[in-house]
């Protein structure tokens, strides 16, 4: 029924630097030094951000730290050199620098710049989980999830997706409404699941849209509502997730929820059927037969007009 397992943790490694450094009295030589490698970063002065901070990292600065781990890790102003990364954020890691731990354990679970070591990864994310970092927090409960580094355990996953979730995390309140919706670490309960789709939903995340859809089309969760399922089964759609625009193609083909239309029901399954679905594709051609030859051309060219806009342009 529903999309997207949670299948692995989010990998992207935190690139976003600290903006100011936490100053208490008066300002610390270390503190100055991080703030002239702001300044000199926001020129595009990479050389001198980077000896600045150099300087205040080897004072004990975390966030300076923080940063030099960035700049190796993006290859700012330096050959991109994760080792070098790795040795940064662990020192501003070691002082209690929750991202810095979460890159670290981003590191360890790819094998960059550390040897891979799945139960590493775990030790840092938990160590910027329970400084309440989302981020962490979530992919914490994938590795409980999957059983990576830790003893697989549906309960803590939920546990640590709940926090996540609270915190408004997309990718924590998808995975969580898919929890309750299998009761799986959680009591299963459709009305919870719809809830936590929603949230993700709103944020944008496209498969939460479609699962959302097709709660309100069955009605689980939810009072049963196709003009509901067709709102959201087009959200997702125009984010090219090829189950929605299928979804969608079925419910303009049958006048559910929105006014029967072959042509739009012929458009979005073409879509759909371009990234390999079978079930769009035999719908595609069910249509096409039905169809007098002018009316699937222009379907055809309103999928055309539709991918070309990026989605911003999907209908007569």
């Amino acid at each position: 029924m529903f999309t997207r397992l949670t299948s692995g943790p989010t990998s992207s490694l935190m690139a976003m630097l600290l903006l100011a450094a936490l100053q208490i009295g008066a300002p610390s030589p270390a503190a100055a030094d991080f703030d002239k490698g702001m300044a000199a970063y926001q020129a595009e002065d990479y050389e001198t951000a980077l000896a600045e901070w150099s300087y205040a990292a080897e004072q004990g600065d975390a966030s300076a730290q923080y940063n030099l781990g960035v700049m190796y890790g993006l290859g700012k102003g330096v050959p991109q050199a994760h080792v070098e990364a790795a040795k940064w954020y662990r020192r501003a890691a070691e002082r209690g620098h929750a991202k810095a731990q979460y890159n670290l354990g981003l590191l360890y679970a790819d094998g960059e710049g550390v040897p891979q070591d799945d139960i590493a990864a775990v030790g840092w994310y938990r160590r910027a989980a329970e400084q309440e970092y989302a981020v962490a927090q979530y992919n914490l409960g994938v590795m409980y999830r999957t059983g990576k580094g830790v003893p697989q355990d549906d309960a803590k996953s939920a546990m640590w997706f709940r926090r996540a979730a609270e915190q408004g995390d997309a990718d924590a309140q998808f995975a969580l409404g898919f929890l309750y919706a299998d009761g799986e670490g959680v009591p299963q309960d459709d009305a919870k699941s719809a809830m936590w789709f929603r949230r993700a939903a709103e944020q944008g995340d496209a498969d939460a849209q479609f699962n959302l859809g097709v709660m309100y089309r069955k009605g689980e969760g939810v009072p049963q509502d196709h003009a509901e399922a067709a709102k959201w089964y087009r959200r997702a759609a125009e984010q090219g997730a090829a189950a929605a625009q299928f979804s969608l193609g079925v419910l303009h083909w049958t006048g559910e929820g929105v006014p029967q239309d072959f042509i739009a029901a012929h458009m979005w399954s073409n879509m759909a059927a371009s990234t390999g679905d079978k079930r769009a594709a035999r719908l595609r051609d069910r249509l096409a037969s039905e169809m007098p030859p002018e009316s699937v051309a222009r379907a055809q060219a309103l999928a055309r007009r539709c991918l070309a806009s990026d989605y911003q342009e999907c209908g007569d």
